[in-house]
């Protein structure tokens, strides 16, 4: 790390944390350069003015999506108060940070190295952002999606302005024909994921993590039930399978109507304006 190098990255630990330039010099030294360990190392040797900021929970903020030639991109960034994430200033940065992260694919080590319209890069202008509203201020997670023999669709539940709000959605079709009737499918299909919130397409694609976990809550809560092992077993297996199908999207009740499933609905659709779902990805702010 040159001198240079070294020498912002001090300065920037001072912002953020409020430490003495001594302090931070030796910080970055030990940890090579890295902001977040240095803030960790001050803290474990008990610099209390460390955790000044960055340690403090930033769970509001705002979800901002960005599209164009039919791509899309969504990022969340966080802050920690509602006041915060209404500031014009904050606001604003969250935009071209949109746009920046679209341009960038989503790729986060990208995003944080790319300047900004003032020179400065996407860090530099977060630490002064930071300095200046006096709230911790990050940026959680990005996804991207391309245009690859797809169609995007787009939803922001209650948004403050164009594409920006507390809830978003970006899904990908895949489909034959994008007539106006899938269209509107794509829009309330948005719509659906932002309300019911699955956790993947279908019922393969779900992470065995969960559903081990779900699987061990659900014999936690039947162990001592009195009932016999093999009631216990089936009972264990139909709530593992009420799960599944309340958490896939294809198999879960379409909120436009409850007597269908989403999967039905597509089917409805005919086989010349058949769809695929291709992918989606539902940010809500601090979930």
């Amino acid at each position: 790390m040159s001198s240079s190098s070294h020498l912002d990255k001090v300065k920037k630990l001072r912002e953020l944390t409020g430490v003495g330039f001594k302090d931070c010099n030796v910080a970055i030294k030990e940890t090579g350069g890295d902001l977040d360990k240095s803030v960790e190392y001050l803290r474990i040797k008990g610099i209390s003015k460390a955790n000044k900021k960055m340690e403090r929970v930033a769970n509001d903020g705002l979800i901002c999506i960005y599209e164009k030639n039919d791509e899309a991109s969504i990022i969340e960034i966080n802050c920690e108060t509602d006041f915060v994430a209404k500031n014009l200033e904050f606001l604003s940065f969250s935009e071209n940070i949109s746009q920046l992260n679209f341009e960038k694919k989503g790729n986060f080590d990208h995003l944080k190295k790319t300047k900004m319209n003032d020179g400065n890069t996407v860090e530099d202008n977060l630490v002064r952002l930071i300095s200046k509203i006096g709230e911790k201020v990050t940026i959680r997670r990005s996804y991207f999606l391309s245009n690859e023999s797809c169609k995007n669709f787009s939803y922001i539940h209650t948004s403050i302005k164009n594409n920006v709000g507390k809830l978003g959605v970006i899904l990908s079709l895949k489909a034959k024909n994008f007539n106006e009737e899938v269209k509107g499918i794509g829009h309330k299909l948005a719509m659906h994921i932002a309300a019911s919130n699955p956790l993947s397409i279908d019922i393969e694609q779900l992470d065995k993590k969960i559903l081990e976990k779900e699987k061990m809550i659900i014999s936690e809560e039947l162990k001592n039930s009195g009932k016999e092992s093999k009631i216990v077993e089936k009972i264990a297996i139909g709530k593992l399978e009420k799960f599944k199908q309340e958490n896939t999207l294809l198999n879960q009740i379409w909120i436009m109507d409850p007597k269908k499933k989403v999967k039905e609905v597509i089917a409805d659709l005919g086989k010349e304006n058949s769809i695929i779902i291709k992918d989606f990805v539902r940010y809500k702010v601090g979930e």
